[in-house]
């Protein structure tokens, strides 16, 4: 007669057989899979610090050019006040020397 064995025993000796193969096999396996996610890491991270870098120098150049322009505008401004004081003194220097010859 021929010994009929279930599925259990069947799975149970396939694992004692292959086991230690399996094992292995799942360790090797394992470690790739984490080598291929730090890898990945490190290159997101990688882009991400470039896109960063680029981003700054892109905020950095735009600060810059507002601070131009502000120097610009406080200088117009300073330039025009400078103009009105001296058209202001022009004026009364002119006044005074009126009411004096009169």
């Amino acid at each position: 007669m021929t010994e009929r064995t279930t599925l259990l025993q069947e799975v149970g000796a396939a694992f004692r057989d292959n086991g230690l193969t399996a094992a292995i096999t799942a360790l090797i396996g394992g470690f790739i899979a984490l080598l291929a996610a730090i890898t990945r890491r490190a290159f997101t991270n990688d882009a991400m610090l470039v896109r960063m870098d680029r981003e700054l120098l892109a905020e950095r150049n735009r600060v810059d050019r507002q601070r131009a322009e502000d120097r610009k505008c406080d200088a117009d401004r300073l330039e025009r006040i400078k103009t009105d004081i001296r058209a202001m003194r022009d004026l009364m220097f002119e006044a005074f020397q009126r009411g004096r010859t009169d």
